[in-house]
């Protein structure tokens, strides 16, 4: 059970309603994902006894569907980390890779996921929070477009990044989990009505083959595993540089696409090697703002009463936070102080736009882009720790999608030599979810 890889903060579950879609599922949530009565610690000190007083939408949406929710997961101290590693609940293991990382910062959501102890969980993806850990468990994540699913409900690490997505054993269960957490939310402004949109890209997608009719959010009969006549995009940018076997693992893959009626080419993207500064900027500003509310009086434990209030305020960050919250905080806050943030953050904003414009053209010569969904296979428990650059250069095929607000799917692709899971993944235009869900069903 996930006492053996720690792949749960509580087990607590939540019943749904009788009948559903959903009625037969368990559901894992992230432990940043608010439960109405059962504690959400974001994997911290700081919250270490917090209790919301509501559900994210997307747990309702979950509920009314019927889904069971089995506990909240562990993972990265407010999604800050690749490894599941920074907890303050204790690492997680891989069930997929024992002694190695699950990755993160949603590792206890896949890992529940590898283990057989929940039909299928959320996590949430910032700069690869849902695909890394997938990728690295050998099951299936998806990183929806930017303004699909519901943020509300979700303790904010980066709003201009994240979004909740799901993880599942094949890409089918995944695109079924996505039909019910999709949609706009009157108490997310950040989403919108996204049925023109998906209508759309099914119409670009009927340029390579006869047109779907795709309904609304309907994705799940995506996953018929037919990609005759796709053509698949190689971004070379990220390729090279991996890992020699993550790298023959990858164009066999591709080969076997091939052999069922794709094509592929070789794409450029070259703004993708500015894209982690780029990305960590921006998600390190946006975290110390975020993280600002919580001072022990509004959120998070007490400083205490001892001294004026800053010496409280200092207490309680200094007790709650881990070292790798603390680093993102200082980092970020140093980005956006006076003097600093036209230098940083500024640059950091047109790099985006930067990368995006490469999306955007990549993308119009190709249905979908494919590449490693992480240039390493998952790394052994504690080698990362101490050297928080690699942690961050992980990153680098994956933080390029948030930033460009793209979506993206990871699906196993096979495996190392010592049988370490490796995945691939198939990135798409805006709201092209049923094309990256189609591409991926042709090999999970």
């Amino acid at each position: 059970m996930s006492t053996e890889y720690n792949g749960y903060v509580t087990e607590e579950r939540i019943e749904g309603a009788d009948d559903g879609p959903l009625s037969d599922w368990t559901v894992a949530v992230k432990d940043n994902i608010s439960t109405e009565g059962v504690r959400t610690t974001c994997g911290s000190d700081m919250l270490a006894d917090y209790v919301p007083p509501y559900d994210a939408t997307v747990v309702e949406r979950l509920t009314e569907a019927g889904a069971t929710i089995p506990g909240k997961t562990n993972m990265d101290e407010f999604g800050m980390g690749t490894t599941t590693e920074t907890s303050a609940f204790g690492a997680t293991d891989n069930p997929a890779a024992p002694g190695h990382v699950p990755g993160g910062s949603s590792g206890g959501s896949a890992a529940v996921v590898a283990a057989g102890d929940a039909d299928a969980a959320l996590g949430t993806d910032t700069g690869g929070s849902v695909r890394c850990p997938a990728a690295f468990c050998g099951v299936v994540g998806i990183k929806p477009t930017y303004g699909l699913v519901s943020r509300y409900g979700l303790v904010a690490y980066a709003n201009s990044l994240e979004q909740i997505g799901p993880i599942a054993p094949t890409v089918e269960d995944a695109a079924e989990l996505l039909e019910v957490i999709a949609g706009p939310d009157e108490r997310d402004a950040t989403t919108r009505d996204a049925r023109e949109a998906l209508r759309a890209s099914d119409e670009r997608a009927g340029d390579a083959r006869e047109q779907e009719n795709g309904a609304d959010y309907e994705f799940a009969d995506a996953a018929d595993g037919d990609v005759d006549g796709m053509s698949i995009g190689v971004p070379t940018e990220l390729v090279e540089g991996a890992d020699e076997e993550v790298v023959e693992t990858f164009w066999d893959a591709l080969d076997e696409l091939e052999s069922q009626g794709a094509s592929y080419h070789e794409v450029d993207l070259p703004s993708v090697e500015h894209a982690v500064e780029a990305y960590y900027v921006i998600a390190m500003s946006e975290a110390s703002s975020n993280l600002a509310r919580f001072d022990g009086v509004r959120y998070g434990q007490s400083g205490g009463f001892e001294g004026d209030w800053n010496e409280s305020f200092a207490r309680s960050r200094e007790d709650g936070f881990g070292a790798e919250v603390k680093r993102r905080i200082l980092l970020g806050t140093y980005a956006l102080s006076a003097g600093y943030q036209d230098k940083y953050y500024k640059k950091a904003q047109d790099a985006r736009a930067w990368v995006k414009q490469d999306f955007d053209e990549a993308l119009s010569k190709a249905d979908v882009l494919a590449s490693p969904t992480m240039p390493v296979p998952p790394m052994e428990l504690g080698e990362s720790l101490d050297d928080p650059l690699q942690m961050y250069l992980a990153d680098a095929n994956t933080t390029p999608v948030n930033l460009a607000n793209l979506p993206a799917i990871t699906v196993p692709a096979g495996e190392t030599g010592d049988d370490l899971p490796v995945g691939l993944q198939f990135v798409g235009p805006a709201f092209g979810e049923r094309e990256i869900i189609r591409a991926g069903s042709a090999l999970a």
